[in-house]
């Protein structure tokens, strides 16, 4: 198996060289990651200016470059620009959770998406803040129960999430916000944002977002069509 490595926290990132480490048992690795940290760049590209790629020698004998540029764009290098085939697109781990409507934003699951829309599987990974102990000891058993429940023949996405602690896993969907912002207005015209924590626990282990803060590991199927298919089905319904 071909499997292409990305994040969105920068190439010399700590989860994404214990991914590169695990998918080294999977096949043949070829990292693609941004130079820079590109956390909530969401799937934002490029395509007024030229950028950077280098490469790097970072993980021993893995071919490995840096994108100065988005996570959504290295998959694109690798793709459109090295003409490279990859049975699957792995981005990660990343440093927090990405979950809820928060994948939005996330530079981690849209590497993910651009991956879906070129035609390959994409699996994102993402740990508890400043702790990848728990998804590194994990992320073999996620990584099989994956495949035994066959979410690849049926979904383009996969979004995995570790709790700091906890090994049991469930299949989930997404919930709600977990954060939001607030602004503060400068005197100099600057505004800063602050992060808000929006979370409340509603004891559904169905979400995504209750599911890992009670310890559980979240598999998530997503997909990149955006269709409203029950609006749609009632928009086209004959009148009368």
């Amino acid at each position: 198996m071909k499997i292409l490595l990305t994040n969105d926290d920068g190439i010399e990132a700590e989860g994404l060289s214990y991914l590169v480490e695990w998918a080294k048992t999977l096949g043949e690795v070829c990292v693609v990651a941004p130079k820079f940290q590109q956390s909530a760049k969401s799937h934002s590209i490029e395509i007024q200016n030229g950028y950077e790629v280098k490469r790097r020698d970072c993980f021993g004998d893995v071919e490995a470059y840096s994108v100065d540029s988005t996570p959504a764009d290295c998959v694109r290098v690798a793709i459109l620009g090295m003409k490279r085939e990859f049975d699957l697109v792995i981005s990660g781990i990343n440093n927090g959770p990405n979950l809820g409507a928060d994948i939005h934003y996330s530079g981690t699951v849209a590497a993910c998406f651009e991956a879906a829309l070129l035609g390959v599987k994409g699996l994102a990974v993402s740990a508890a803040f400043h702790s990848f102990s728990n998804a590194v000891k994990n992320l073999g058993r996620a990584y099989d129960a994956i495949l035994q429940r066959r979410m690849f023949d049926f979904a383009e996405i996969v979004n995995v999430n570790f709790p700091e602690a906890g090994e049991e896993i469930l299949v989930t969907k997404m919930g709600p916000a977990i954060y939001s912002d607030s602004f503060d207005f400068l005197p100099d015209g600057t505004v800063v944002p602050r992060l808000v924590c929006l979370y409340k626990d509603t004891h559904d282990l169905s979400l995504d977002t209750d599911a890992v803060m009670s310890g559980y590991i979240s598999l998530t199927p997503l997909r990149s069509d955006l269709t409203d298919f029950s609006a749609l089905s009632a928009a086209t319904k004959k009148v009368g």
